[in-house]
Order: structure tokens, then sequence, then C-alpha cells
């Protein structure tokens, strides 16, 4: 049975998406490519149809990380097919909560830095799109290190599922 997640930042042109990508590579290093789902969406359909920032796909490329994305907006249908949705700053979170048709589907809603020890209070991934690339290198920074606790997560669902 598949495990789905799905990232959710503000138009899925920076944050979500880059948290998309290190996540499936992730999962593939991993050995869990055909037991995990990976997609993400926006709060706001702003951006439905357009690729990922070109400082997003910029940044991805020179990590070694596939690109390749269409942004679009996160339906509150997707709640009952989802195992996971995963906000990258307590706006998103709250949003999504507020979108969420049951508790059940509301406690699906985690926020992305949660799932990194290190991170202390500040659990927002800071949106990039506004400054320059050094923001973008940051973020995936920040995506990168909260994607090693939530592997350990999804593992431990995954593997949970097949027992």
């Amino acid at each position: 049975m598949t495990y789905r997640v799905c990232f959710v930042c503000t138009g899925n042109i920076c944050r979500s998406p880059m948290a998309e990508s290190v996540f499936r590579a992730r999962t593939a290093e991993a050995g869990l490519e055909d037991l995990v789902e990976v997609d993400s969406a926006g709060t706001g359909g702003w951006h439905e149809g357009d690729g990922a920032d070109p400082r997003t796909v910029s940044v991805l490329a020179e990590h070694g990380y596939e690109g390749g994305h269409t942004a679009r907006q996160f339906q509150t249908s997707w709640f009952a097919r989802l195992d996971l949705v995963v906000a990258l700053d307590a706006g998103h979170l709250r949003s999504l909560r507020r979108l969420a048709p049951t508790p059940e589907d509301a406690a699906k809603v985690r926020l992305l830095r949660s799932y990194d020890p290190a991170a202390g209070d500040d659990l927002d991934v800071p949106d990039p799109y506004y400054g320059g690339l050094d923001g973008f290198e940051e973020c995936l920074e920040m995506v990168e290190t909260a994607s090693e606790g939530l592997l350990a997560a999804v593992r431990e669902q995954v593997e949970g599922r097949a027992a």
C-alpha cells in the first residue's frame, strides 16, 4: 500500500517543489520509491500551471536533484488520499488545518522542520521568493536537514503497514 506525502507552501514554485525533489531523492536512496508517493502543491493558485521558480530549479540542479514540476493548488478533497501533508511554515499549517474536513485530516498536517531536532523553536522554512539566490540555498539546506528525520518517520509508517 502506497504512503502518500504532499509538501505545501504558498504558490508551489519555491519551497514545496524543492522539498518534493529532495524527499523523492531521499526515498529513492532508501529504496522506498515504490512504497512512497511524493508531490507538492500551494495554498493558493496564483502560479497554477507554471514551472518551479528558475532559482529553485538552479539550486536543485546544482545539488544534483531532479527537476520537472508544474505548480498546482492544494484541494480539500486530497486529504482523503494523503497520509501526510507537510507544511513549510506556520501560516500554511494553519491554512491546511482549517481546510481539513475532519480532526483526523487536520492531524495529518505537520511542519517540515518539526522533523529536524536541531531546528529549535523556529520551525518555518522562510520564503526565498523575494530575495536572492542565497535564500534558496538556505531553504535547500533546511529542507535537506529536515528530510532526514521525515524519512525516518515515513519509513517507520511504511514498515508498520507492511508488518
